[in-house]
Order: C-alpha cells, then structure tokens, then sequence
C-alpha cells in the first residue's frame, strides 16, 4: 500500500483555488475550536437560508450570552460570508471547510506531516481509483483515509464502497487501514442515510457533527 498526489488534472486545479480561499482557513480555525452549538449554527447559517444576523442571534441566543460569546461571533460573521457566495461557490467552499477542519483535527494527534490531502492509495494488482481520499493520515503501521461531506445527502454507494475496498484491499497487503466518512451534519441524518445504503459499510466509521472532536483524540 502506497499513498500518492492526485492528477493535477482540471478539476483538480480549480478546487486548489477553493481551498487556497482564506475564508476556508479561517473558518475551519473557528470550528475546530467550536463548542457543538458554535458548529450547529454554523451549519444553519451557511446552508444560506437567510443573511440577517440579527435573526440568527434570535434563533441562538445562548451562544451570545456565553462566555465564549466573541467566538460566536466571529462564527457567525465567517459563516455569513460564505453564505453570501452564489449557490455553486458555496457548496464548494463548505466542502473544503469540511475537509480542512478535518485535517486540522487529525493533526492534533497525528504527526502534522503525516495529515495529507486530496492522495490517492494505490496497492499491487489493482487499478487506481480516479477520485482521491479527501484527508489521509500517512503513518506506517497506522493508516487512515477519511471522506468528507458537508451534509447527509453526500453518503452514497461510490463513496462507502471506494473506503471499503481500500479497507479490504490494504488487508490483502496485511497493511491496517482505518476508513472513515466525516459528516457536517446531524448523526441521527447521517444513520437515516447510512441505513438505506446497500454498499458496504460495516467497518466504515462514521464521524457526525456531534463527534467532530474524536477525530483529535486516540486513534479509532
């Protein structure tokens, strides 16, 4: 088993942009410190529905009465500029919020260096998948690949067998390799969503919003 960069190919290239946008880093730096309250408004707000922060204070008042009210503050002002991208930005920019904030996490328990993104896992005998794991943990002994979704609905069959059978196949290389799906939203969505899949997920872990802060902890 063996770890390599993406094709720099078009798709590639564009969505180096995106996660190259200060506003991805400076989010992701927010949430990775947020309580579950700072990222549940976070997600309400940039879902887009609305850009009236007075409105949203309304909706979570505690979180500006707290003791950390400041930082819920700057959550909300960051989550209101990307609300206020057009509609195909936005997705894409809360995509690759997902994927930093993960990266960051990990990196609190694995060395930095060994948090890698957007790699592909290549092993002896089998074709390479086209698409590349989101965020890698690149340590001998003690793999990981994670996809990264922004809601509920990004769980799907080529996402949960592409983590399965790098699983199975970096077993037949008698190489461990943890597999996980990191979603931005709500578990309970998320195992609605999981339980009518018919692809392979038993030994695919599943990090909802509510366990965000596993991710920095001992390895799963």
């Amino acid at each position: 088993m063996r770890f390599q960069d993406a094709a720099k190919d078009g798709r590639a290239v564009v969505y180096a942009a995106i996660q190259a946008d200060p506003l991805v880093a400076r989010a992701a730096e927010l949430l990775s410190q947020a309580t579950l309250g700072e990222r549940i408004l976070a997600r309400a707000v940039m879902n887009g529905e609305s850009t009236d922060a007075d409105r949203w204070r309304r909706i979570f008042p505690s979180l500006f009465s707290s003791a950390s009210a400041e930082r819920a503050v700057e959550i909300l002002a960051v989550s209101l500029a990307v609300a206020d991208r057009g509609e195909q930005v936005r997705s894409q920019v809360r995509g690759a919020i997902v994927e930093e904030l993960t990266a960051r996490l990990l990196a609190r328990r694995a060395s930095p260096a060994a948090v890698r993104r957007e790699r592909r896992i290549l092993f002896d005998g089998v074709p390479a998948e086209i698409h590349p794991y989101d965020v890698t943990v690149e340590a001998a002994g003690a793999g990981e690949a994670f996809d990264c979704k922004w809601g509920a609905r990004g769980i799907n069959a080529d996402v949960l067998h592409q983590l399965d059978d790098a699983r199975t196949h970096a077993l037949d290389e008698d190489e461990p390799l943890n597999v996980a799906i990191v979603v931005f939203d709500a578990e309970r969505s998320c195992r609605v969503r999981l339980d009518a899949q018919t692809a392979p997920h038993a030994q695919t872990r599943l990090v909802a919003i509510e366990q965000l802060d596993t991710l920095a902890g001992p390895r799963q």
